[in-house]
């Protein structure tokens, strides 16, 4: 059962409403300063937890995570030659 996840970064106005947003999915950071959260959710239940999240009077905005999409395959990737002479024995 591996489930395909998404992150989605849900603004919100005050932090003692956090327990709230915590119920929809796996609350993974809660930026105090700036005040967001990332939740992670399965990819197939996004949309209606985004509605749901919008719904509440104390969340501003919401948006999704595309990290998801990003290829991290880096097959290609050139080895840094200044680290490589630094490890060179003499």
């Amino acid at each position: 059962m591996n489930h395909t996840r998404q992150g989605l970064i849900v603004w919100f106005q005050h932090r003692k409403n956090i327990k709230q947003i915590k119920k929809h999915g796996n609350l993974m950071y809660v930026s105090k300063k700036l005040r967001y959260a990332v939740l992670y959710i399965n990819i197939d239940e996004v949309e209606t937890i985004e509605a749901s999240l919008l719904k509440l009077p104390f969340v501003s905005k919401v948006d999704r995570s595309y990290k998801h999409l990003l290829k991290t395959d880096f097959e290609n990737a050139l080895p840094d030659k200044a680290k490589q002479y630094d490890y060179k024995t003499n």
